[in-house]
């Protein structure tokens, strides 16, 4: 957003590698940690506003420590590089009830930035709708695995969830503000809602039922427990983050209101643009989600947001446009290049299920365009001789993809990288089963199609080298 907006950015990353491929000139990214304070001079050094959006609740040792440790040093160098103002993302919640200890941290880091003597806006926000938040993830993993839910009482406690684009328009804004209006901004969305209710927003939106009882005899340890056992999030951060839900987080102030030009949505648009935020953001490329994730595939691949990715690669002695030739003709009457027969027995059960089956083919058996059908398939995206990917028609819990991406190997371009990409987003229990039921199939069937498709490049090169350069096609006399 601040590139979009004309703004030079330079981001601060413990590993830069992983953040550079995602940005754009003049964007710098530069390496540092909060925790080193010298890593931080060179950093903030030309800096006019800095954003902190730090914290360590998922650190082993103590999170507070640790948070007050960055403050400090991070105020300290904003103040010696002269930066103008710090804008910083903490948490909601009144400091004169009992906060839990991530709360109170939240709190306590604002308190240590403005005492460096940096002015400060500090916003507070409720739950931040989004992918990537950790209350939203807490709520996707519950409400996709557990159709029916024996709930604790804390779900009913009153919240004012904010989306992850409001959050943004309110920081983005922060630049503009004078310097005598920085202060604490309590902000939030337009509807008071409770943890409950986001569930069913987040049902309605993925078109699920879902059904809720609750019950005071779960306890914040014994949720956290469950939490580990049923979702991504380890218990010693569940805990952590059940703590802090356990207390209202509603706005009180509405002074953001009046200061900044933003007006923040309702839970369902929120939940709905999380949504689409997050189709937008994976679909596009399975192989970067991959490789800036750190993700290690694990039995059943890797899951991002409700997506579950299995993912393998194969190098080939081949250029780019050689190695993606076999690609763009797969499906129709060549074929899938491996397992056939399970091919057209998944075409048959599909169609036995009022689907399209394999009986539409494709329209050329050379080339592609973004539409065209390839048996129970759809172009969806295609780069020539670099990326395709099909989003499935047939009948299933959820949606599929199944992308290829080739890639030069070398300096020379001699070889290439084909990385093929599976990805279901199940709807429901029943959805995560069925990915789960076929998984060691689709270990067999697309790992022989990748196979497949290498055996092939190296047919279409014995062509082209018996053919030999000057071959085209017909006959011709040298005069």
């Amino acid at each position: 957003m601040l590139e979009r907006q004309g703004y030079r950015v330079r981001c601060l990353a413990r590993r830069p590698e992983i953040l550079t491929p995602k940005t754009h000139p003049p964007t710098e990214v530069v390496a540092g940690d909060v925790l080193d304070r010298d890593s931080l001079d060179t950093a903030l050094r030309g800096i006019e506003a800095a954003y902190y959006l730090v914290h360590s609740m998922g650190s082993t040792g103590s999170f507070e420590e640790a948070d007050r440790q960055a403050a400090k040093n991070f105020g300290e160098a904003a103040k010696a590089a002269g930066v103008e103002r710090i804008i910083y993302l903490g948490g909601l919640g009144r400091s004169e009830d009992a906060l839990s200890p991530h709360l109170r941290s939240r709190h306590e880091v604002g308190e240590i930035l403005r005492r460096s003597g940096v002015p400060v806006v500090e916003f507070r926000a409720s739950i931040v709708v989004g992918p990537g938040s950790l209350s939203f993830e807490m709520i996707r993993s519950l409400v996709e695995r557990l159709p029916f839910m024996i709930t604790p009482t804390w779900v009913n406690v009153p919240a004012q969830p904010i989306a992850v684009d409001d959050v943004l328009a309110y920081l983005v804004a922060a630049l503009q503000l004078p310097v005598a209006q920085c202060r604490v901004y309590e902000i939030g969305g337009a509807d008071q809602v409770s943890y409950a209710d986001i569930m069913r927003a987040y049902a309605r939106q993925r078109g699920m039922r879902l059904r809720m009882i609750s019950v005071p005899v779960l306890t914040p340890y014994l949720s956290s427990l469950w939490l580990g056992l049923v979702t991504p999030l380890y218990a010693r951060i569940g805990r952590k983050l059940i703590e802090s839900i356990i207390h209202s987080t509603v706005v009180r102030d509405d002074a953001a209101l009046t200061t900044f030009p933003v007006r923040p949505m309702g839970i369902d648009e929120a939940v709905r643009r999380a949504l689409a935020s997050e189709d937008l953001q994976y679909a596009t490329r399975w192989s970067d989600a991959l490789s800036s994730s750190g993700a290690v595939p694990t039995w059943g691949g890797v899951q991002f947001g409700s997506r579950l990715v299995d993912s393998r690669t194969l190098t080939v002695a081949a250029p780019p446009a050689v190695a993606f030739a076999p690609i763009q003709r797969i499906g129709g009457d060549t074929g899938w290049y491996a397992w056939n027969g399970l091919w057209r027995l998944r075409g048959f059960l599909d169609l036995l299920a009022g689907g399209v089956g394999l009986r539409r083919g494709r329209p050329s058996p050379t080339a592609l365009r973004v539409g065209d059908t390839v048996d129970f398939w759809r172009v969806e995206a295609l780069e020539p001789d670099r990326r395709l990917r099909l989003i499935a028609e047939m009948k299933v819990p959820g949606r599929a993809w199944l992308e290829f991406e080739v890639t030069a190997d070398g300096g020379d371009g001699s070889s290439s990288t084909i990385r093929q990409t599976a990805v279901f987003d199940p709807v429901g229990l029943f959805g995560r089963a069925y990915w789960y039921a076929l998984f060691p199939l689709h270990q067999l069937v697309f790992g022989g199609m990748l196979k497949g498709i290498a055996r092939q490049i190296a047919v279409d090169r014995a062509i082209a080298v018996d053919r030999g350069p000057n071959h085209s096609g017909s006959s011709s006399e040298s005069p």
